[in-house]
């Protein structure tokens, strides 16, 4: 730091270095040089250094999706609260146990967090859907309202897959389809849609079972704008209880509780409107943890 001002006032005062005023010139920048340092020293804040140790290994995507401003705040907000290590999507379990070895704790399995959709309407599934000739976004399509058919559903300009840096969304006439071998959990794609229909949930399960609707609307509405959106019929929440409840005339389900419930295909089944999909890459787990256990 001191070389660095000292450097600094040279350069500056080299061509005034003429006499008696250059040498004084020459005193006033050196004693200016030593005050920027001593206050430098002072003022510094030392960096704790497991604090570097963790934001070291961070994938450095900052993508926010940990609900951090970035790494460097969640390497700060781990070492402080060891309950948040396991929320850095593009890290996966390999980075967990990394952390976990630099932290000096233990972790037990988590179920990943990826993002599902709460659409399955295609452009083919939709009634009355305007021909729509704004910008060709969905963020400026939704400032306009009744020029997409259904309100609550995929508008299908590709926001979200703009938002997404790992190619994990792409749209397929008219729906946003996310591809579980590339989707990390980051986020992006839940705040980039205007119609707030993707969600970050715990994967306890893959394949894991969607509500494909986010409709609010009565069965008559919902019936002129769309072929597949849910009727609020209750079905799945007689037949398959443990998984689904009514909430706002749409079923919801709880993927903190998520399991295996025998029930849950007979209601996917027994769905008039077909809106009850299976999302994911795998074979169904065995024995995944939904929360982050931590021993100190």
């Amino acid at each position: 730091m001191f070389t660095e001002s000292f450097c600094v006032v040279q350069a500056t005062i080299d061509p005034l270095l003429t006499g008696k005023a250059g040498g004084v010139l020459l005193v006033i920048g050196l004693i200016f040089a030593v005050i920027l340092t001593v206050a430098w020293n002072k003022l510094r804040v030392e960096k704790d250094p497991t604090v570097e140790a963790v934001e070291g290994v961070l994938p450095g995507a900052n993508c926010g999706g940990c609900g951090c401003a970035g790494c460097a705040a969640y390497a700060e907000a781990i070492v402080s609260d060891h309950s948040l290590l396991g929320k850095c999507g593009p890290g996966g379990d390999a980075l967990v146990s990394q952390l976990a070895a630099i932290l000096g704790i233990e972790a037990q399995a988590k179920a990943p967090i990826r993002a599902i959709v709460h659409c399955s309407a295609h452009r083919k599934d939709q009634i009355e859907r305007v021909n729509y000739v704004g910008p060709q976004t969905c963020g400026a399509a939704q400032m306009i309202p009744g020029n997409i058919g259904c309100p609550y559903g995929c508008i299908g300009f590709g926001d979200c897959a703009a938002a997404c840096e790992f190619g994990a969304i792409t749209i397929v006439e008219g729906l946003a389809v996310i591809d579980y071998e590339k989707c990390v959990g980051c986020g992006a794609c839940v705040a980039a849609c205007p119609r707030k229909i993707i969600e970050l949930v715990p994967m306890a399960r893959d394949p894991l079972m969607v509500v494909a609707c986010s409709t609010l609307d009565r069965v008559k509405d919902v019936k002129e704008y769309c072929q597949v959106g849910c009727v609020a019929c209750g079905i799945c929440a007689k037949t398959a209880p443990a998984t689904f409840t009514m909430k706002n005339n749409l079923p919801v389900i709880n993927y903190e509780t998520y399991g295996d419930d025998p029930d849950r295909n007979t209601a996917q089944a027994k769905c008039p409107r077909s809106m009850l999909v299976y999302v994911g890459k795998n074979p169904i787990l065995d024995d995944v943890e939904v929360e982050t256990g931590l021993d100190a």
